[in-house]
């Protein structure tokens, strides 16, 4: 089977429930926007260290889930729980009493891994304003929304550990 089919020649494609949108439909730029995040959390993934390695896999993991609930709004298997977000509460808790956090405003590209870290929190962001404006027209998971807004929070302190560990180490070497 070829990966074209041409059906989308035309400027439409298809939902998983078989419903035909047009390419400029709010769910496809979310649905864009959302693997466009999942790339970024991968390019951030390549170069980390495990556990983060297996953490960001995770999170690529339940934004498959996110595009498929996006996709198939009434198939309940894709919602989200509180839990997803809570974990995200728990990393970031835990992350935050791992270094001090510092009050001045942060220059990107502390690090390669802060910065891959920091396009993908700014995706993110991206991807919870399309959500939030695909809910208007066709609602969404109310809980898919909050953790998305937790996992851009997430991704930022992450970036800051990572900057953290960079500089701790940088220091080392002097």
């Amino acid at each position: 089977m070829s990966i074209y089919t041409k059906k989308g020649d035309n400027g439409k494609t298809s939902l998983i429930d078989g419903i035909s949108v047009s390419k400029s439909d709010d769910r496809i730029e979310l649905l864009g926007t959302i693997d466009e995040l999942n790339s970024a959390i991968g390019l951030a993934k390549v170069i980390a260290d495990h556990p983060l390695y297996d953490e960001l896999a995770r999170r690529q993991q339940e934004l498959m889930q996110m595009m498929s609930g996006i996709a198939d709004p009434r198939n309940p298997e894709y919602r989200f729980s509180k839990e997803e977000t809570l974990t995200l509460e728990e990393g970031i808790n835990h992350m935050e009493n791992l270094f001090p956090r510092i009050k001045d405003p942060v220059l990107y590209g502390g690090c390669e891994q802060s910065a891959r870290l920091d396009m993908a929190r700014a995706v993110a962001r991206r991807a919870e304003r399309r959500l939030r404006k695909t809910a208007l027209n066709y609602g969404t998971d109310p809980k898919a929304t909050q953790y998305l807004n937790r996992l851009s929070d997430y991704l930022y302190v992450t970036a800051r550990y990572a900057d953290y560990l960079f500089s701790s180490q940088s220091e080392k070497e002097l």
